[in-house]
Formats: C-alpha cells, structure tokens, sequence
C-alpha cells in the first residue's frame, strides 16, 4: 500500500528548519556569509530533490540536521555550516568537486572533499570503512572540520537508525563504537561521545539498554530526593563564601553503566556511583584554580573524600584539552558520591571540545596563548603519524586507535619537562618522542636515577634520562618493545634501510648462481623463485639470501625442478589443492583464493570459538576468506573490530527452533560454603532439569566460594530457566553467565 505524501506540509517543514538553522548561525555570521549559506541550502535541495530517507523523510532533513548540531553541540561557525549543508551531494548525486570549487571557493570544496567517501573497486582482503576513515584523517593536518562535522553526520545517522535494517544498525553502530565515539572523546565532545555510546548500545544490545534505562528511570524520584538533600549543605556554605555557582546532578550514562556492570560483574543495584554532582564557577581566569580547591576544601568539610579517587585535571589538563576536579565523597547514608569542580570555561571545553578551546583561544589573549595546548599537541601527533603511515589502511585504523585513543602516562625529562604518551609506553617510546636520533642509538635508561632497560614501561611521575650510544642500531626485537606509532614508524624504517642493504648484496649472489646456470633474472624467474622458496617480494628473497637463511646452492635444485616442469607434458589438475598450488606460482604465495558458489541453496556456517553462541542469542554472520560464514554473538569481543573494518561481510543470522541440538555454556556461581551445597547444585542441573554438565570446578575462600560450570543447553531460554533454579539453591549468592 502507497502512503499518499503531503508535499506542502513537507516544504513548510524543510522551510522551519532551514529557518532554525538560520536562527542558531546568525550571531556568527558576516559579510556574505548568509548568502553563501542560502545558496548552499538550495544547491542541497535542488541536488537531493527526489531522494528520501529509509525512514521515508525527504533526503535534505539530514544535511540540514548535520549543520544543526555542527552550530548547536559542536560550536562551529558559517563555514561548517555550508560543508555540512552540501557534504553528501557529490557523493550522492551528479554534482562533482569542480561545481562546488566555483560556487563556494577552495576551502568548503577542501572540506567537502574529505567527507565524501572513496568509490571503485578494493583489493581483496582490504577494508573500504578503513581506506574512508584514513582519508578523512589525512586532512586532519588541513582543516578539523572535516572530522567535526563528519561526527555530527555519524551522530544524526545514529539517531535515525531506527528505519535501517539490523545487519546495517550493527554495522554503522559498531563503527561508531570502534572509531567515533573515542574520536569524539579525544576531540572533548564528552556529550557527543556519551549519546554515541548509548546509541551504539540500544542497537546491539537493546534489552540491556532498555534495563538500564527503566532501572534509570524508576529510581530518578530517589536519585533527585538524595541529590537535593546531599547538595543542601554545600549549596548554603557556596552562597555564604561568595561564589557564583551552578549545581547539577546528573546521572552517569548507560553505557558507562553497562561498562561497570560487566568490568566489575555486578548487578546495577549494587553500583555505588550511579550520578555525579557538577559544580560550575564564574570565576575570572586567574583564579581558577585557586577557587576550584576552595570549593574542594568546602566539599570535603561536609563528606569525607576517598583518596585514591581524587582526580586533579586544573593543574594538569587532559591533553584533549579537559580540565576539571573530580573527588569521589562518601555520603551520609554511606553512598559514594563523585562530585566534579570547574568553572564555565572548563565546562564549555568539556561540552563543546575542540571549537570551545579555539574560541576561548581567540578571545583570551592571555599568557599562554602562544602556547601549544593539549589538543593542538594531540593533532601535531595524528599528523606526524599520518605522514609516517606506509601500511594497510586497517593497519592504521589500529594504530591510530591504540596510539591516540588510549590512555595516557605522565612522565618528566631530566630537565623537567612533561612528556605525555599512551599508557604502557616504554623507555624507548621515550626515547623517539625526544628524537629520532636518540631512540635509534638508545641502549637504556635512568628512570628516578635508577637504570632500567629499553623496555621499561612508564608510570605516572616517572623522570627520564636516556642513554644512547654510537654503536647502537635497532633491531626486529625493538618492535615487540615500542607501542607508540612515531616509535614503531621509526624503528620500520630503520630495519627497511638496514634490509635494503643486505638486500642488495644478496642480489649480485642470485644473479652470480643464476649467470652459472645459464639463467636470465626476469620476472617470471623471479616470480618462480619466489614461489619455490615461498618470499612475499623480491626484497625479501634477497634480503633471505644476504642474511644466509637461503642457501645460494639451493638455487640449482630450483633449476632442476623448473628443467623438469618445462619439459613435462601440458598439467592436468584433478584437485583443488593442486589448483591453487599452481595459482600460487603465477601470482605469488600471497595471494588470496576466494571460491564463491552460484547457486548456494543452503549455506554451511561455523559457530565461532570466541563468544560460543547459542540458539536465542542475538546474532551476526561474518564472511570469512577460508572457512565460510562463522556465527557470532552482537556481544562477541571481536564483533566491534569485524563490523567496523569489514562491514560489507556482515550478513543478518537468525535463529531457528534447534531443540534437538544442544549448545556448551558456561555459568558462574558465587556464594557461602556449606555441607552439601555442590550436591545441591549438581541435582538442580543433572536431575530437575536433565542437562548435561561437561565439567565443574568449585574454589572456596574461608567460606566464600566460587564455582565454573560447562554444560549444554538447547538455547537462552533454557539457560536462563537454569539460573533462576539454582539462584534459589540455599548459600548461592549470584549466578550469571561467562564467555566459554
């Protein structure tokens, strides 16, 4: 059945929000910025005139929705404004970069051009989303607006993935996971990552989201009632010091939630900091920090503060630019509260991330100005490590998450200086932080005037002194040491030069033996060598040959083998493996096989050792290279990475009723010691519901016990069937589930 449009309410709608829009940039604009902005607008329009949404809304709703959190939850100005009102027209539809160029200038096509998707045809084994999410990185080094708006257009599309189909949701949400929310992070767009996070969760995992936020939303009558009573005193002593403050509580966001419930396996009713109270000053800027540790000292006159929880963020800002004072208090009915100090402007920064510092920057021409802040530092890096990249595009992905999403470690120079890197770095990262030079000669380290090793890794407060010397050079080693991209980047080119080297000399043996044996060095010998002594490339035959770990001798066997192939008669193959043998010798050892069947009535899957899923599970079907489709859980720790990388291999999976199949799973039972209690639970399982155990193993400690239990079961209903029964087993504290 067609549903009837009514295009004139649609048009008076377009028209509402463009004017919203247009309300929102205003106090921004100059010159012919609105003008530019209305040709953008009706470029937009008249380009995406007949597309429609899954949902069934005109197309132009998401562009316009895209510049509205660019203004309103990113900060940004006109020109994001235009990009994003134009950022999907040459990839959607005929316009080309040539026609945006003459119609708004150089820098929104620049722009425009990092958001649009690269087309055509990839290798096999490569990653599309990885290759799109490089090239939006590399013009990081040109304009952070590419970055900033293509989070407003992944945070809009999160928000409508309702109307997208579920092997979709799983695969834009685990994206989103993998890749954006800890960009959003690393940007300090906290809010932004908060609302990416629950998106993600609610897609995945929508009966843990719809728990928690039920759970959330039953408990907000008590949650305000404890909020008002536990803020009253400070709220009065605040007041009677003069300050002028802002107070909020808030509860912690459900993912957060959902982490702590799984990192601490706990229920949610046994989480003690289930909200924060925000205390924001106006307070002018050289009195910051001295106003957020009064407010700290007056905090802590009412509560007494957990000492190991104290986070000071003032004196040493987050190098995304976040700067705050977190203590966590203990309350008078004996819950643990984190309270959060900070004034406006660090509030604005912490909400608004990069474009708030920038604005601040611009406006403050305060002392520091010509100082290289956190954020800024954090970009030098994601360039240094763009222009250092010569791998995959999945490689870097990796490595850009593991290098500049993670934690980080503060560390001090023999002079004082702080150096901030990822948490786990070594001496030798160290070392190639404060030049190439001194990495590549290190031999070791003084840290806190003691000598460690060049694997030594770095903790908080740690002052560092490296030794070098002249003989020094790296080796393969070196890379199971470093973690840091700039590092291991280093440490490549190094062993590549080195290897060049040998290489060459391994070289003139080949052509010496092959001159001998009467041999010309040509491509197709050279592939045939390859081949026999099983080399990816040329360089590393003759880097193998230069080292001696290929025998020169060996040469004149693969003469003789090649003599008999050519003199056989033509080969007649029989079997797959021989097939691929020989594909091997013409296009190299590396090469994938990948047989795909015309008419593949029925699809033989694996199950996947990683998560074990079971009938009722929710579920994901990832086409492998080798080994045909494997089922995975949405709950899978490998699902995130998969989806996000090889998203066009996810296929929708579903359950059918397998009663007659029975499935391994593991549950986990916690509780008090007692005569008879392991008798108990093995009746509840073997004889009350007759399933099968594989194995059991209980440890107890002074009379706390814990058991692991193996056993089959037909599906979810059925294992959840088994938890209620034993939780009403006499001692048994806690029962739940545990990847196998």
């Amino acid at each position: 059945m067609e549903v009837e449009i009514d295009l004139k309410a649609e048009n008076k709608e377009i028209v509402n929000r463009y004017r919203k829009l247009i309300k929102s940039v205003r106090p921004l604009m100059k010159n012919d910025d609105f003008k530019q902005i209305r040709l953008a607008f009706n470029t937009a329009l008249e380009a995406h005139h007949e597309m429609r949404r899954k949902s069934g809304e005109p197309y132009i709703y998401h562009p316009i929705a895209v510049a509205q959190i660019c203004v309103d939850e990113i900060g940004l100005g006109p020109t994001a404004v235009i990009a994003a009102l134009l950022h999907d027209v040459v990839e959607d539809t005929d316009m080309e970069l040539k026609d945006i160029e003459k119609l708004f200038g150089n820098k929104v096509t620049q722009i425009i051009d990092g958001l649009t998707k690269i087309s055509g045809v990839f290798q096999q084994g490569s990653s599309q989303q990885a290759e799109n999410f490089r090239k939006m990185l590399l013009t990081l080094s040109e304009d952070v607006r590419v970055i900033l708006i293509k989070i407003g257009d992944r945070l809009h599309n999160m928000r409508t993935l309702e109307s997208m189909p579920r092997n979709t949701q799983l695969k834009i949400s685990s994206e989103t996971i993998y890749l954006y929310a800890p960009l959003a992070h690393r940007l300090g767009l906290y809010s932004i990552k908060t609302e990416l996070e629950d998106l993600y969760l609610k897609y995945t995992e929508p009966e843990v989201y719809r728990d928690i936020a039920n759970k959330i939303q039953q408990t907000k009558a008590t949650r305000n009632k404890f909020i008002k009573e536990f803020v009253e005193p400070i709220d009065e002593a605040l007041g009677n010091s003069g300050f002028d403050y802002t107070i909020k509580g808030r509860p912690k966001s459900i993912h957060s939630i959902w982490n702590k419930i799984k990192k601490q396996n706990v229920t949610f009713e046994e989480i003690y900091d289930l909200f924060a109270i925000r205390i924001i000053l106006n307070t002018e800027l050289e009195d910051e920090k001295a106003a957020c540790w009064r407010v700290y000292s007056i905090v802590t006159d009412f509560y007494k503060p957990n000492p190991d929880r104290l986070r000071d963020w003032v004196s040493t800002p987050k190098s995304n630019g976040y700067e705050s004072l977190h203590v966590t208090v203990m309350s008078k009915t004996g819950q643990w509260v984190e309270v959060q100090i900070r004034t406006e402007r660090m509030d604005a920064i912490a909400e608004k991330g990069f474009a708030a510092h920038w604005k601040y920057k611009e406006t403050h021409k305060d002392q520091n100005h010509n100082r290289e802040t956190g954020i800024e530092s954090w970009i030098t890096k994601v360039r240094e490590m763009i222009e250092s990249q010569d791998g995959s595009a999945i490689e870097f992905v990796n490595d850009f998450r593991s290098n500049l999403f993670a934690e980080e470690v503060y560390v001090f120079t023999p002079k004082g200086d702080l150096k901030i890197l990822p948490a786990g770095s070594t001496a030798l990262d160290f070392a190639f932080d404060i030049h190439t030079k001194v990495g590549a000669s290190c031999i070791g380290a003084k840290v806190n005037n003691k000598l460690v090793p060049i694997s030594y890794k770095l903790h908080n407060g740690d002052q560092i002194e490296i030794l070098t010397s002249s003989k020094q050079r790296p080796s393969e080693d070196w890379l199971k040491i470093a973690i840091t991209s700039k590092a291991v980047s280093k440490i490549k080119d190094s062993l590549k030069e080195l290897k060049k080297l040998v290489a060459v000399d391994g070289r003139e043996i080949v052509e010496r033996k092959l001159k001998q044996l009467k041999l010309e060095i040509n491509e197709e010998v050279m592939a045939e060598l390859r081949s026999f002594f099983d080399c990816k490339t040329n360089l590393d035959f003759f880097y193998y040959v230069g080292k001696g770990r290929i025998d020169p001798g060996q040469i004149k066997k693969f003469r003789e083998e090649k003599v008999k192939r050519d003199i056989q008669s033509p080969l007649v193959i029989h079997d797959t493996k021989s097939f691929e043998k020989e594909i091997k010798k013409v296009r190299g050892v590396d090469a994938d096989q990948l047989l795909i069947g015309e008419n593949m009535d029925k699809i033989d899957y694996t199950l996947a050792r990683c998560c074990n899923p079971i009938p009722g599970d929710d579920v994901f079907g990832f086409v492998t290279v080798i080994e045909g489709i494997k089922i995975h859980r949405t709950s899978c720790p490998n699902a995130v990475e998969l989806m996000s990388n090889y998203g066009y291999r996810i296929i929708k999976a579903k359950w059918t009723s397998q009663k007659e199949l029975a499935f391994l799973a593991g549950l986990r039972i916690t509780g008090t010691d007692r005569i008879g209690l392991v008798q108990d639970v093995t009746r509840v399982i073997s004889n009350d519901l007759r399933v099968n155990m594989r194995s059991i193993s209980i440890e107890t400690d002074e009379s706390i016990f814990e058991g692991k239990i193996m056993l089959f079961v037909h599906d979810t209903a059925h294992l959840e069937q088994l938890i209620q029964k034993l939780v009403l087993v006499d001692g048994i504290v806690k029962v739940d589930r545990f990847d196998t």
